[in-house]
């Protein structure tokens, strides 16, 4: 019997559900933070390469064998 009311007032393996559950949401909150951030970067660097491509090909440097001097 002691053995029993022992069992039912431990609530170690709730604490440990508990910090699992806690951890499993921040891991969320991070992939979805890297996600969201990964996609704005990429068109980010996406469109300074197409202005500097432009710039290149505009100022006489486009790999034509124009060379511009």
């Amino acid at each position: 019997m002691k053995t029993i009311a022992k069992f039912l007032r431990d609530d170690s393996g709730a604490t440990a559900i508990e910090y699992g559950l806690i951890a499993a949401l921040i891991a969320v909150a991070i992939i979805t933070a890297a996600t969201t951030l990964g996609g704005q970067l990429s068109a980010l660097f996406e469109g300074i390469g197409g202005k500097l491509t432009d710039a290149n090909t505009n100022a006489g440097f486009g790999g034509d064998g124009g060379g511009g001097a």
